[in-house]
């Protein structure tokens, strides 16, 4: 293919249209007249051979081809803006970039504020995107992290991008405050006994401690799956439930929220978040100041929870 033949403004199009699934809506997103968008429209359903979006009732759809270009074709825009916005050196108080972050609400609760307060004091015009990830997101981290700045999860899930470690927690269970063990102590017993809320419980999906205690053959009894960390305590409380949770998240949860935090009676290993990124942004002024920065909210925001992090190896690009 020439890429010299083919016009640009049609990825932006393309992205605007596969996004918002109307022609309307994506003319005002852009500025444009309809009559401007529907012939982009039309040069893209020649160039594609794909209707692309066709209309079902009153709404248009995808096609599968659409589905498939949709965030193709949002990477290659990211990509495109990265490139011409590219300076030799980074300005953060001029700066009107948006960063965006892929984070569980563990980290949001940890650090988030401390991230945006940094932004907003050294790059005031800059916008921070904070993004849910999910299992399916972080089975295409590479991908994905062309589009986005940071991903935040533990070491162990991925290879081949590049990370730093910020800080170190530990993984604590929690117990309904009414929960008779929350007198006398866990035992392994009541970890294959108790029925469990997992977080994150699937074939590739899972926390480091409850991958842990698999390993060392215990078997928890699931009964409640969640995708986040947050809906935890309330399935805990008033039950007989048991969870994993982060101890700093606990340290920040409402003193009368029903639930007791127990130390894990098996060793869980200290739970560490590191950030990831893609290696091509490895020497990017803007990536490196956003770097630093992150780094700098975990020491501010995690104190001395991040003692024990080798920052030798902490600064290490893994591939």
């Amino acid at each position: 293919m020439n890429l010299a033949s083919l016009d640009l403004n049609l990825l932006v199009s393309l992205d605007a249209l596969l996004q918002q699934r109307s022609v309307t809506r994506a003319a005002a997103q852009m500025g444009l007249s309809q009559p401007a968008l529907s012939a982009s429209l039309a040069r893209l359903r020649r160039h594609f051979d794909d209707e692309l979006l066709t209309r079902v009732g009153n709404e248009y759809r995808l096609t599968p081809l659409a589905v498939q270009l949709r965030e193709l074709a949002r990477i290659a825009l990211s990509g495109v803006e990265r490139v011409f916005s590219a300076q030799p050196e980074f300005d953060p108080a001029s700066s009107t970039r948006e960063f965006t972050l892929l984070v569980s609400d563990y980290v949001v609760a940890v650090l988030g504020d401390t991230v945006a307060r940094l932004l907003a004091e050294e790059a005031p015009h800059t916008r921070l995107r904070l993004s849910t990830h999910s299992p399916a997101v972080v089975d295409r981290a590479e991908q994905a992290l062309l589009s986005a700045d940071l991903l935040f999860l533990p070491p162990g899930f991925l290879t081949d991008l590049s990370r730093r470690d910020l800080y170190r927690d530990q993984w604590v269970c929690v117990v309904a405050a009414d929960n008779p063990v929350a007198d006398v102590g866990l035992t392994v017993q009541d970890l294959e006994t108790l029925p469990w809320v997992a977080t994150y419980h699937g074939p590739t999906a899972s926390t480091p401690a409850a991958r842990q205690m698999r390993m060392l053959g215990i078997e928890p009894q699931v009964q409640v799956v969640v995708e986040n960390f947050l809906t935890v305590p309330a399935l805990i409380a008033g039950t007989d439930r048991i969870a994993l949770l982060q101890r700093r998240l606990v340290d920040l949860l409402p003193l009368d929220i029903g639930i007791r935090a127990l130390p894990c009676p098996f060793d869980a290993g200290p739970l560490i978040e590191s950030m990831w990124w893609h290696p091509v942004f490895d020497d990017d002024p803007e990536h490196v100041y956003l770097r630093d920065l992150v780094v700098r909210a975990a020491d501010l925001a995690a104190g001395g929870w991040s003692a024990g992090i080798d920052q030798a190896d902490a600064g290490q690009h893994e591939k």
